[in-house]
């Protein structure tokens, strides 16, 4: 095998590895877009089956905005709720040596970083 073989079975590697990438991202948005129909999303899948390259290129295309909405919707949601436990945890005790210390065992697990918890710190002793 020579060393140009080898680069184009990486090539094809890496092109069977982007496909499948983009194909498990579209089923994951096609069944996570609730506006959707059932027989939609039937249709859809069996045209992925039977159509693979033409099915992502017009999914992507027709679908392409409303996904990325979806996924930044997503991670919004996720956003808010820990923060929401990030305020929950670090404002759990009244006394502010125990919010500085609820806020390091958090600097500590990676859940914040160095400037919320500076910021934490400042606000409990304030």
């Amino acid at each position: 095998m020579s060393f140009g073989d080898f680069l184009w079975s990486l090539l094809i590697f890496y092109f069977i590895f982007f496909y499948f990438m983009i194909l498990f991202r579209i089923i994951g948005d096609l069944f996570a877009d609730h506006d959707a129909s059932g027989w939609n999303k039937f249709l859809w899948i069996l045209f992925l089956l039977f159509f693979p390259f033409i099915a992502i290129c017009v999914y992507l295309i027709t679908k392409g905005p409303a996904m990325t909405q979806r996924a930044m919707a997503r991670a919004a949601e996720v956003n808010a709720s820990q923060q929401a436990y990030i305020r929950e945890v670090a404002g759990a005790g009244t006394d502010p040596t125990d919010q500085i210390a609820k806020g390091a065992e958090l600097l500590k697990s990676g859940a914040i970083t160095q400037t919320e918890f500076d910021a934490l710190k400042a606000k409990a002793l304030a």
